[in-house]
C-alpha cells in the first residue's frame, strides 16, 4: 500500500510539473508578445502615413509625370505572417530599407519598373527568426536578392488631387529565392510635392517560391503562406 502512495504521489507530481511546465511556456509567450516585444508594426499603407514630404499634387490632376524616377530615402519592403507562440496568436514582421529601383513614366503612364532588395538586410525584432530567415527559409547566402519586374503598363491618368490616393492594378515578376512567378496585385499611389509615394503588398504562398515554411516545431507554427508589402519613395 506504501509503494502504491508513492506510485499515485510521483504521477500527480510529474503530472503537476507538466501542468506547471505548460502554464509557464504558454505565460511566459503571452508576456512576451503582449509586455516585452509588443505589437507588430501596422500594415505598409500610404493611407496610415503622414508624409513629412507632402506638398502641392497638381489641382486639377492634369500634370504629367513622365521622366525618369528611382527609389528614394525612406522606402520599405519586408513579409507579415502570422504565426502562434506557444498557443499564443502573433504577427511576424520583418523589414529593409536596402532597396533599389527605377521607374519610368511616359505620357502618364508606367512603362517600366524593376527593384532589388538586399534579402539578408531584412530583420524583425526577433534574432532567432532572422537566423532561420536567413538560413532555411529564404537561404540568403545562395540567393541573396530579390526583384520584381513590372511586365505590363499602369496608366495613371487621371491622376488624383492633392491629398488622394488612387488604386491601380500591377503586374510584374517576382522572383524570390530563385524562383520567378508572375504575380498581379493591387497598389496605391499618391503624388506628393515632388515625389510619388506608392504602397501595396504582394500575397505569398510559400509552396510557389520552394519557400520552407518558416514553422519551427514545437513552440512556433505558421500559416503556409504570408505577404510582401512595400512602401516605396520615388524622386526624380
Amino acid at each position: 500500500m506504501a509503494r502504491h502512495r508513492r506510485t499515485r504521489r510521483l504521477v500527480a507530481w510529474l503530472i503537476g510539473a507538466a501542468v506547471a511546465a505548460v502554464v509557464l511556456v504558454v505565460g511566459g509567450a503571452f508576456v512576451y508578445i503582449h509586455f516585452i516585444s509588443g505589437p507588430a508594426p501596422a500594415p505598409l499603407s500610404l493611407r496610415d502615413l503622414k508624409s513629412p514630404s507632402a506638398g502641392t499634387a497638381s489641382a486639377d490632376g492634369t500634370r504629367s509625370l513622365a521622366g525618369s524616377w528611382h527609389v528614394a530615402s525612406g522606402s520599405l519592403v519586408g513579409y507579415r505572417v502570422n504565426e502562434v507562440l506557444a498557443g499564443q496568436n502573433n504577427v511576424a514582421v520583418g523589414r529593409t530599407s536596402d532597396i533599389k529601383g527605377t521607374m519610368t513614366i511616359k505620357d502618364n503612364t508606367v512603362t517600366s519598373a524593376s527593384f532589388t532588395v538586399a534579402m539578408d538586410t531584412i530583420k524583425s525584432n526577433e534574432s532567432d527568426r532572422d537566423i532561420q530567415f536567413n538560413g532555411r527559409i529564404m537561404d540568403t547566402s545562395t540567393y541573396p536578392t530579390g526583384t520584381l519586374t513590372l511586365t505590363a503598363p499602369i496608366k495613371l491618368a487621371p491622376l488624383p488631387a492633392p491629398g488622394h490616393f488612387r488604386d491601380y492594378t500591377a503586374t510584374g515578376d517576382l522572383t524570390l529565392r530563385g524562383h520567378t512567378r508572375a504575380v498581379t496585385f493591387t497598389l496605391e499611389a499618391e503624388h506628393v510635392g515632388d515625389g510619388i509615394d506608392v504602397s501595396g503588398s504582394i500575397p505569398i504562398l510559400f509552396a510557389d517560391w520552394d519557400i520552407s515554411n518558416p514553422s519551427f516545431s514545437p513552440f512556433v507554427t505558421t500559416q503556409n503562406h504570408g505577404v510582401l508589402e512595400f512602401l516605396i519613395r520615388f524622386a526624380d
